[in-house]
C-alpha cells in the first residue's frame, strides 16, 4: 500500500485525564511521525496536537481509531 503525507488534529479537552494515554498512542505508531506540535489553547480549556504523518490510509486509520476512542479527545485527519 502506498504511503502518503498526511495532517492529524487532535483536540484534547481533559490533558490531565488523557494526555498519558494519548501519548502511549503516538508512541506506538512514532515510526509514522515526521512532526509533531503541541498547543496549550487555555482561554478555550484545551490542548490542540497536530501531526504530520507519512503513513498509509490503513495506518492512519488505525491510529485515529484508538485517539478517537478515548474520551475528552477529538480527532481529525486529511492525507494527500
Amino acid at each position: 500500500m502506498e504511503k502518503r503525507l498526511g495532517i492529524i488534529g487532535i483536540i484534547i479537552t481533559d490533558r490531565f485525564k488523557t494526555a498519558p494515554e494519548v501519548n502511549e498512542i503516538l508512541c506506538e505508531y512514532g515510526s509514522i511521525v515526521v512532526g509533531r506540535m503541541g498547543l496549550p489553547f487555555k482561554d478555550r480549556g484545551v490542548n490542540i496536537i497536530d501531526l504530520i504523518v507519512e503513513a498509509t490510509t490503513d495506518e492512519v486509520g488505525a491510529l485515529t481509531g484508538k485517539l478517537g476512542m478515548l474520551e475528552g479527545v477529538r480527532v481529525k485527519s486529511l492525507l494527500v
